[in-house]
């Protein structure tokens, strides 16, 4: 009693198509099949912003050696 069988899916899916017809249905899967498009370029854009930025926690030596030499010559 509590399972789906496939005359219940068809007759389901005729339903559908009956009420918002063959055009009203393709179009919404165009409109999925370009969010899912976009979802994935910006997932692809996000992981190459985070490669080509250098780690934020990290310091550079020269710039340190640099910044010592400015405070000895002030003293």
């Amino acid at each position: 009693m509590g399972q789906i069988g496939p005359w219940q899916i068809i007759i389901v899916l005729v339903l559908v198509v009956l009420l918002f017809g063959r055009g009203k249905i393709s179009e919404l899967m165009g409109d999925v099949a370009k969010g899912i498009k976009s979802f994935r370029s910006g997932l692809s854009d996000e992981d190459q912003q985070n490669a080509s930025q250098a780690d934020p926690k990290t310091i550079n030596a020269q710039t340190t050696e640099t910044a010592a030499k400015d405070k000895t010559t002030a003293n």
